[in-house]
């Protein structure tokens, strides 16, 4: 037990320093000047659409300079060479972090990759709070994360509902059973498993397995981490997943968009 709360320990600590952040940001851009910036109105697009269309992978490709348990993965590349290598390999939607304290994300990040892609992207970030998903609305996010283990399935509800307000999709993120019984709510679009254990950092595709049976058919099913063989998604999509978000195989590549080109040939 002494692991999963080192473990949750990192996530306190994220969390923490979000709610600062987000104070600031507060301070700093009000809610109005978010309505007002020029993605704020722009028609979203639509996450199943994409994430079904035969012509595209299923994959949400995802950009990704760092991240807590790894350290740094590549910094040397633009955001718009990479997400725009992702969406020519046939990438269904793009990831991309906003975090900037422990993924060295930026929010221009996102930005630049809206201006850059005409495929939906989602804001991988720590949403608790109800300006972020506003934010993410006028960054040019078509989706926004939330993730079970930082939030009440009160939160989730108030989260995803403003967000379907606002025409956005909603990815729900959950690493066990328990986590997904307590959280599935009429507003969500799609539901991931992360197969990373929260209590010891592996990583296993397993997770998705286990709990594919126990995710409502009316939602997309979403593998994300521990895949870097095209052979894990063909047996993915057999137990009945419709995406699957991949980031630091490709990331860890000098051209992550050359990386994911080759890893479609062989889907």
């Amino acid at each position: 037990m002494a692991e999963h709360r080192g473990f949750m320990s990192i996530l306190d600590t994220i969390v923490a320093h979000k709610v600062k952040e987000i104070q600031s940001a507060k301070k700093n851009v009000s809610y109005t000047s978010l309505e007002e910036s020029e993605y704020f109105h722009r028609e979203v697009l639509s996450f199943k659409d994409f994430l079904l269309d035969p012509s595209k992978t299923g994959i949400i490709a995802e950009f990704k300079r760092r991240s807590p348990s790894k350290g740094i993965i590549n910094d040397k590349v633009s955001v718009e060479q990479v997400t725009n290598g992702y969406a020519t390999a046939g990438a269904s939607a793009l990831s991309v972090l906003t975090d900037r304290q422990f993924f060295m994300g930026r929010k221009i990040d996102l930005v630049r990759a809206r201006r850059a892609n005409k495929i939906p992207i989602l804001r991988k970030d720590f949403i608790i709070d109800e300006y972020q998903v506003i934010e993410a609305k006028a960054l040019g996010a078509d989706i926004i994360l939330l993730i079970a283990a930082i939030l009440t399935p009160k939160q989730i509800n108030q989260l995803a509902s403003l967000a379907k307000s606002l025409g956005l999709n909603v990815l729900l993120e959950v690493h066990n059973l328990e986590e997904l019984e307590r959280s599935i709510d009429p507003n969500l679009d799609a539901i991931g498993v992360n197969n990373r254990n929260l209590a010891d950092f592996t990583v296993s595709v397993e997770t998705s397995y286990q709990l594919s049976a126990h995710i409502p058919p009316e939602f997309l099913k979403i593998s994300e981490s521990a895949i870097s063989d095209p052979e894990t998604i063909k047996q993915l999509k057999k137990a009945g997943f419709n995406g699957f978000l991949i980031g630091e195989n490709f990331m860890k590549q000098a051209d992550p968009g050359v990386a994911m080109m080759d890893f479609v040939r062989e889907l």
